[in-house]
């Protein structure tokens, strides 16, 4: 299954990506939403905001301001227009206190504080404020409905999945939204708390509902379905994702990946090989996904050693053990014995345990090279071996 670093260098859906946007549609629409006459207050128009549920099933309250805190929530409106963010909890705090407030009063409060609070990188108070807003009850659909949606992603920032999730369930049964970016966040959500077959119809809903769905997107559907064990759709997702981006490295390397995890070598072979071909190999770990690929297929030893020797002359292979074990296997398979031996004698020394001197004794041995072989047996049982009696009988050659 895909790595757990892997899973996370998927998830580039952002939760935040609505929170930006999820202030109320127009901040003293609330004020305004029972003046159906067309009065203007404080010198702003009457003209209705966008509807932004049509199809919700909640019943929009007829709550009005309170004539004791029609000042005050004026002067809150024109603080939070005004980006002052201090200023605005403040005063929404106090209204929230006030006895002469209704619920009303505390809710379009609670919602502009929440706001404030947000841009003020106070969380814990945002998700508070906006759970009063919600529990109130008093606001129009719009803000009713974007604080319901604001709060469960907070939720889910915070890992609070359990409430993340059901806020979410209550937002979509309630508003009827068919937002794809909305229905993602749900999906990336499952996705994270491992909730994988319940996440891929969620992500497929997004991205048909979508003119222009992100990469991204497809990229945490194909995730989802590897996790799942439904390989062979997310070897579909990767292939539809680099067809569609072949310049896109990212969507190369997720196909190649995907190819290894269906035990498709080959194909992962060819896709690799023509990002090596096009100078797009630049990290170390490319270079020995490539390798291991070449490693795991038949009749590859010189294509893996070709791709070792170019990473390390290029400097982006580490030379490190697994490195010199892979190139001295492979020149040993390949009948390259001297360039194995020179291989073994560089990875020997790095190995955590004598295991692999064993081996080098051995293969010395067998070149009739004894002397160089009683020296690799004796650093072998330095170093441990599992039984020494091996070494042993190398180190008594005659």
């Amino acid at each position: 299954m895909i790595s757990r670093s892997h899973k996370q260098a998927l998830l580039s859906v952002l939760i935040a990506t609505v929170l930006g946007g999820a202030v109320v549609a127009d901040a003293d629409a609330q004020s305004r939403s029972s003046d159906r006459g067309g009065e203007r207050r404080g010198g702003h128009g009457s003209t209705k905001a966008q509807v932004l549920y049509p199809e919700a099933t909640r019943e929009e309250p007829k709550g009005k301001p309170s004539s004791k805190m029609g000042g005050k929530l004026q002067k809150l409106f024109v603080a939070y227009n005004k980006d002052e963010y201090e200023e605005t909890r403040k005063l929404a705090d106090e209204i929230i206190a006030a006895d002469g407030a209704n619920d009303y009063d505390k809710a379009v409060a609670n919602q502009l504080a929440s706001q404030a609070a947000y841009n003020l990188d106070d969380n814990a108070a945002a998700k508070q404020y906006l759970q009063q807003a919600v529990t109130l009850n008093q606001l129009d659909n719009n803000g009713h409905f974007q604080a319901m949606l604001m709060l469960a992603q907070l939720q889910l920032q915070d890992e609070q999945y359990a409430e993340g999730l059901a806020n979410l369930d209550k937002y979509f049964a309630e508003s009827k939204s068919h937002k794809p970016e909305e229905l993602v966040i749900k999906g990336q959500a499952l996705y994270q708390t491992e909730k994988y077959a319940e996440a891929i119809p969620v992500l497929k809903a997004a991205i048909a509902a979508s003119p222009e769905p992100k990469d991204n997107w497809n990229q945490l559907l194909m995730a989802a379905y590897a996790e799942a064990g439904q390989t062979g759709e997310a070897v579909k997702e990767a292939e539809a994702l680099a067809a569609k981006n072949p310049a896109d490295k990212k969507a190369q390397l997720n196909l190649a990946s995907m190819y290894m995890q269906a035990d498709q070598m080959e194909k992962a072979a060819v896709v690799m090989d023509k990002l090596r071909a096009a100078g797009q190999l630049t990290e170390e770990r490319e270079y020995k996904q490539l390798y291991s690929i070449y490693a795991n297929t038949e009749n590859k030893e010189k294509d893996v050693i070709a791709v070792i020797n170019e990473g390390l002359s290029k400097g982006i292979l580490k030379p490190d053990y697994q490195v010199y074990l892979a190139l001295a296997q492979s020149y040993y398979y390949s009948d390259q014995i001297p360039q194995a031996i020179e291989a073994w004698q560089k990875a020997a020394p790095l190995s955590k345990d004598g295991e692999t001197y064993l081996n080098l004794a051995r293969v010395l041995h067998a070149e009739g090279r004894i002397p160089e072989a009683k020296q690799a047996a004796r650093d072998a049982k330095a170093k441990g071996v599992k039984n020494p009696a091996d070494a042993d009988k190398i180190i008594n050659l005659k």
